[in-house]
């Protein structure tokens, strides 16, 4: 059988994107990948960071964990080339792929069974977008040496594994890297989070362990990938490595999911 790739286009219903948060600039992590921190708002005086990926592939680039950029970011990411593709990996994210949809007409690749809906719930609601295609385990993706490694959680999640430099894992809410709150904390947020416990380096995402429940099995199988760094969608990159510093945590995430009665 050949790639998989379903093509269900794109539905725009009437919601305005959301806006520009602050965020630094796009910086040159390994040759041809590049990331960039900014913010997600949660609610009044309730801010912290989120991350974006950006690969080169040719001679167009691919955003991976969209983040929507001002307009000297959007300046920025021009001069490197050619917005093609946007993919997304956490089922908690994708609020901006419309707007790089929107003012790219970038093809907008997202986890099979992911849900573009407000809020948290993927199960509610009505969609106020489609992907472009949707990505499974066979799917030939617009990164030539990428591949997914996907979880059978709710709403559905994946890692981006790139063969080069050693393994670079690109994580959405699964792995994460906040040792300390970062400057796109606000102070409200920094003792939330903090609570909530994700002010933790090398972490398995909290919230995600807990709403998304993957399986035990597929935690452990993070284990079986080469990978030497991390590119979180939260948190600083981890750069070298990275599996032996996220064992802990992934292995302690493994055993409550097998208490928990999924192994």
């Amino acid at each position: 059988m050949g790639p998989h790739v379903y093509p269900i286009g794109h539905t725009m219903k009437s919601r305005p994107h959301p806006p520009a948060h602050p965020h630094g600039d796009l910086r040159e992590i390994f040759p041809g990948i590049y990331f960039v921190t900014g913010t997600v708002a949660m609610g009044p005086g309730i801010r912290f960071s989120r991350n974006m990926t950006i690969v080169r592939e040719g001679d167009g680039l691919v955003a991976i964990n969209s983040v929507r950029l001002n307009e000297d970011g959007l300046a920025q990411l021009d001069k490197l080339g050619r917005l093609t593709d946007v993919i997304r990996l956490a089922g908690f994210h994708g609020s901006d792929d419309a707007f790089y949809k929107e003012r790219y007409g970038a093809t907008v690749w997202a986890i099979k069974g992911q849900r573009y809906v407000p809020g948290f719930d993927s199960s509610k609601g009505e969609s106020y977008f489609d992907a472009d295609a949707q990505i499974d385990a066979a799917t030939a993706l617009p990164v030539a040496d990428a591949r997914v490694y996907l979880f059978d959680s709710t709403p559905p999640e994946g890692l981006l594994v790139l063969a080069r430099e050693g393994g670079v894992v690109v994580a959405g809410d699964c792995l994460q890297h906040w040792a300390r709150p970062d400057a796109y904390f606000s102070l409200l947020g920094r003792v939330m989070m903090r609570m909530m416990g994700f002010i933790q380096p090398h972490n398995v995402g909290p919230a995600w362990l807990k709403q998304a429940k993957p399986l035990a099995s597929e935690l452990l199988g993070i284990l079986e990938l080469e990978f030497e760094h991390v590119l979180p969608a939260h948190g600083a990159p981890v750069l070298g490595g990275a599996k032996p510093a996220y064992r802990p945590a992934i292995e302690r995430a493994a055993a409550t999911r097998i208490v928990g009665g999924r192994p």
